[in-house]
């Protein structure tokens, strides 16, 4: 495994998104495996589940702040569950959950699985 980032734009500020073992541990503890997790957000069995995936951002758009806490001496708050809610009400379900979705695979993916992409 790997850490991966992503961002999304909203009110002209950047929120990165953040997929690693904190994070990992974070939905496991929620929801037992992450496989069960993706399956809830990835749309494919029928209507996202948004709790789920309100979850998950959290937990990514978090995990970047602590980062960028530590990385910069910054001392931004961290979301909550209602602010990620606003957040992914005007980015857009689809869109953000594709974006979490194609996280999560890349930081899994090997040395291997990267070099025949």
């Amino acid at each position: 495994m790997r850490e991966v980032s992503s961002k999304i734009v909203y009110r002209d500020k950047d929120y990165k998104l953040v997929f690693n073992l904190n994070v990992m541990e974070i939905i496991q503890e929620e929801y037992q495996t992450l496989e069960r997790w993706g399956e809830l957000t990835d749309g494919q069995s029928g209507e996202v589940n948004v709790k789920a995936l309100i979850f998950g951002l959290t937990a990514m758009i978090n995990e970047g702040i602590e980062i960028n806490n530590e990385d910069t001496g910054a001392k931004d708050p961290l979301l909550t569950h209602k602010q990620v809610g606003r957040i992914l009400t005007e980015v857009g379900i689809q869109s953000t959950a594709e974006k979490m979705n194609e996280l999560v695979i890349d930081s899994t993916q090997t040395e291997d699985d990267l070099k025949n992409v």
